[in-house]
């Protein structure tokens, strides 16, 4: 029995044109052999890096779109839905992959991801059966919840940019915006900053502390405050708070009609991040990044000593799209 993040497919009919029972085994197989061969290459490498969490499929085939992560034995099997592989297809590819690699079904889970829904979804939840584990990411540990969330509370796509946070770290003001589970502001506060996280979500403020809490780092130096990020920026600015380190990873889409606010990366990132920019020392780094698939930067509009694309840097091996995000670190 796997485990389901989501019912978009119950009590739909059978659409025309889905993929065929005969091809879906091929597609399984194909997905089967890449899963054994990645698992051969990748797993004694992480663990002797201390990774629990890694990517072994990245949608390689453009025919497989799925993706499946490596989760301290539990696997993550998700799909870029489209209606031609119809309601049996997710599951086969999950049995599939649970086979390949001896994972037990109850330590599968089934994700169905859209690519044209103007929100985040890391804030959307899905069940809430609170069944949370703690995963080792090099020195740091973090809570993750595989069921209850879209998203699973910890980025790996992002973990060598926590390694580069962490390095600049010492004795700095570090400001995390749009914080989510504050995976960031351990690596920062690991590193020896004074951090300030940020998210407008009490349910991430409170996994971000109990993340701190576990890697025995939360103390006073540590501010986490439960706000609207465009909220907050007036406010700090006006109370002359400033930050010498900032990382801001905002999500593509916001909409909160009850507020009249909304928020579009492409559209809002450069008055964004020069209201960021007011908090900023001089000397200080400010990096960016977003998940957009389709992201058209406008940096050229950003008045900063230096930017720098850092994304080649901050994408580990394991994730074969190179396009799982971008990343600019901007020095004021």
């Amino acid at each position: 029995m796997y485990q389901s993040a989501s019912n978009s497919y119950n009590n739909q009919p059978i659409l025309k044109g889905l993929i065929t029972s005969e091809k879906e085994k091929i597609h399984a197989q194909t997905l089967a052999n890449s899963l054994r061969k990645k698992f051969r290459h990748f797993s004694r490498r992480f663990r002797r890096e201390g990774v629990d969490c890694f990517r072994l499929y990245d949608w390689d085939s453009p025919d497989i779109r799925v993706v499946v992560d490596w989760c301290a034995g539990r696997l993550v099997v998700a799909e870029y839905e489209r209606k031609q592989t119809g309601p049996r297809y997710l599951p086969e590819m999950a049995k599939a992959a649970a086979e390949a690699l001896g994972v037990s079904g109850d330590k599968v889970y089934i994700k169905r991801r859209h690519t044209k829904i103007p929100d985040s979804p890391r804030y959307k939840k899905l069940n809430n059966r609170q069944e949370r584990f703690k995963v080792r990411e090099r020195d740091l540990w973090f809570w993750v919840n595989l069921s209850d969330f879209l998203d699973t509370g910890l980025f790996s796509d992002h973990r060598d940019t926590r390694v580069i946070i962490s390095g600049l770290a010492k004795g700095k003001d570090f400001l995390n915006l749009f914080a989510y589970t504050g995976t960031f502001t351990c690596a920062a506060a690991a590193g020896g900053a004074r951090t300030t996280t940020v998210d407008r979500s009490q349910t991430y403020i409170k996994w971000a502390k109990d993340n701190m809490l576990l890697n025995q780092l939360l103390n006073p130096r540590h501010v986490f405050i439960q706000s609207d990020v465009n909220k907050y920026l007036s406010r700090a600015y006006a109370q002359g708070k400033r930050f010498s380190l900032a990382f801001v990873d905002p999500p593509s889409f916001f909409k909160n009609e009850r507020e009249g606010v909304s928020f579009d990366v492409n559209r809002d990132h450069p008055e964004l991040i020069r209201a960021v920019l007011k908090l900023m020392l001089p000397g200080s780094d400010l990096f960016f990044s977003t998940n957009h698939q389709r992201f058209e930067p406008k940096l050229h509009t950003i008045a900063a000593r230096e930017i720098i694309k850092l994304t080649p840097k901050t994408i580990p091996e394991d994730y074969r799209n190179r396009n799982v995000h971008n990343c600019w670190q901007i020095k004021v």
